[in-house]
């Protein structure tokens, strides 16, 4: 075990000297030249163009000819409106670093570019490292890795012309049936959520990347998602101090940039009935502010979602949240609007000149800092050295490869013969339009030579394919399921379609053993806890479903740790650990 450990801590400490190899350092560093630069700015400044700092926009790194409407409508918002700031969502990496600059050079305030990299750049741009959600990192359970994967995303995310990264989700995920958050957060323990988020954020920050914790004061212990209506969390303020509000309070002590706030009600915390966070001056500016002492960027939560939408207009909830101590407002679904009706509050004096200036200030010295004042391009000709090194490529495989965690093994049916079974591997996913998800699995299995045979279904699937796929599957000598329930923004749910769960029931109750792959909530075996064996990988990426070929043949040691209670079955921390085998070819 020392030795393991000897041979971890070396392989951490190579990634990192060759990643600070890759590029040179970037730092955030504020001192007289960036605070006189801040002071010029603003004592030239309008109320109009303050408001627009006040406002982020979407756009995607998609390529846009210069005289479409899309490029129009940016220019409009950069060059009329002012506004401080763009949400990147997707894109290519060259589209995304040209685009960026020509933004930047018709600004005459740099912008603050963010996105986000809950996974790396490569959650949102095509060919960029994509690390593992951040649940396997709790699988994990090491800072290095956190720190890490943190400084890739901020060195890959730099390169192209991003600032600010939405993450690191805080949220404590103690809630089995969490629609949104579940493998987004690193798991259900304070402590560990607190500590790994802290290095991630370390790991950001140390390389020029402000980092966000998110969702304040938490979004762990919901059955709703806020994408779509407003939750509410029922903890007392006993509890919501030792769960939820520890990590952020752990955030601000790691000196975290950026705190994004949660459209959840938390009448424990504000009585107001109905009052969303991100609306609450009690929560923000009370507790956050004064209490808890954050004196960095306070963002809000996306304000097209339905948390804030089915209550409120979105003039009206702009104007509340800038009240409520908010200092800018993240893709409202009215964008010009919202920016004059902030211009008539304060103009009104609804909103009081000073709140605005604190606003406005914070936000130029986050630009200052990451010295956007001296240099507000990226190179392109370094994109090519920068993006998908082949020491980031190395660090994501490792993680993808510790994370993996054996939660059951009865009868020690894994590791897997390399040979001489027939296998029957069915890819089973409950989001409509999925059909394929688990091809890259099958196909690294059939790249093998193995005697597989292979079935896919997704939500539409109907129920006499589904049976003609048991059918078949039930001549071989072990079934592998493959299942896939993806979390995602308005979806509601990520458990699994119930005539899938009857499929692996009905198997488990027959003689042959069924293996099943969870490639995303760990808590799916609660739906069927007499099969035999049960992996978690956390993700269903093609390099996730890769990897676990590898575990189910015993081609790498199984070292996960479930960072998340399975209600009545696992508690966390459990994790069956399986060397890899010995290649006959090994002395």
């Amino acid at each position: 075990m020392k030795i393991a450990k000897c041979i971890l801590v070396f392989f951490v400490v190579i990634l990192a000297f060759s990643c600070a190899r890759v590029v040179h350092e970037t730092r955030l560093s504020y001192g007289p030249s960036e605070a006189r630069w801040v002071k010029k700015v603003m004592s030239k400044m309008t109320l109009e163009e303050k408001i627009g700092q006040m406002v982020v926009c979407s756009y995607s790194g998609r390529f846009l000819n210069r005289e479409s409407e899309e490029m129009k409508a940016l220019e409009s918002l950069v060059l009329k409106r002012k506004i401080g700031g763009l949400i990147l969502y997707g894109g290519n990496v060259y589209e995304t670093a040209l685009l960026t600059n020509r933004l930047q050079n018709l600004s005459e305030i740099p912008l603050l570019i963010a996105s986000d990299l809950e996974r790396g750049l490569g959650n949102q741009i095509d060919g960029a490292i994509q690390f593992p959600p951040l649940m396997a990192l709790g699988a994990i359970g090491a800072e290095e890795q956190a720190y890490l994967m943190g400084k890739v995303t901020a060195i890959e995310g730099r390169a192209v012309g991003i600032h600010l990264t939405y993450a690191p989700v805080v949220d404590v995920n103690i809630n089995p049936d969490n629609p949104i958050i579940n493998v987004r957060s690193f798991g259900e323990d304070p402590e560990q959520v607190s500590r790994l988020a802290a290095a991630f954020i370390r790991g950001c920050q140390e390389n020029g990347l402000l980092a966000t914790a998110k969702h304040f004061p938490g979004h762990g212990d919901t059955d709703m998602d806020s994408h779509s209506e407003l939750p509410t969390v029922t903890g007392d303020a006993e509890r919501l101090e030792r769960v939820e509000l520890f990590p952020f309070r752990k955030a601000v002590e790691a000196g975290v940039s950026v705190i994004m706030t949660a459209h959840i009600n938390f009448p424990a915390l504000d009585p107001t009935p109905g009052m969303p966070a991100t609306l609450s001056q009690r929560i923000l500016s009370d507790l956050l502010r004064r209490e808890m002492g954050f004196k960095g960027l306070l963002v809000t939560d996306a304000m097209d979602m339905g948390g804030i939408t089915t209550l409120y207009s979105p003039e009206e909830a702009a104007v509340k949240a800038v009240q409520a101590g908010v200092d800018m407002i993240l893709k409202s679904p009215e964008q010009e609007a919202v920016m004059d009706a902030l211009i008539q509050a304060a103009r009104k004096g609804e909103i009081r000149a000073a709140r605005i200036d604190e606003s406005v200030r914070r936000i130029l010295e986050a630009k200052a800092r990451l010295g956007l004042h001296k240099n507000r391009l990226v190179s392109i000709e370094r994109l090519d050295k920068v993006i998908a090194a082949r020491q980031h490529l190395d660090l994501a495989q490792h993680m993808f490869e510790n994370s993996i965690t054996l939660v059951k093994n009865e009868n020690q049916i894994l590791p897997l013969p390399e040979s001489g079974m027939k296998i029957a591997v069915l890819s089973l996913s409950s989001d409509p339009g999925r059909y394929f998800a688990g091809r890259p699995l099958i196909e690294e299995m059939e790249e093998r030579d193995l005697n597989i045979s292979s079935f896919y279904a997704d939500a539409f699937t109907g129920e006499k394919y589904l049976k003609e796929g048991m059918e078949k599957a039930m001549e071989a000598d072990v079934i592998i399921f493959a299942l896939f329930s993806v979390t995602q923004a308005w979806k509601g749910s990520v458990g699994l379609n119930e005539n899938h769960i009857q499929m692996i029931k009905e198997a488990a109750a027959g003689s042959i053993p069924v293996i099943v792959i969870s490639f995303g909530s760990p808590y799916f075996i609660r739906n069927f806890p007499e099969i035999d064996s049960y992996i978690c990988a956390y993700r269903w990426s093609s390099e996730a479903q890769i990897t676990a070929v590898k575990a189910l043949f015993g081609e790498i040691d199984l070292v996960g740790r479930l960072p998340v209670t399975i209600p009545e079955l696992y508690p966390m921390g459990h994790g069956i650990r399986l060397p890899k085998k010995i290649s006959s070819s090994q002395d």
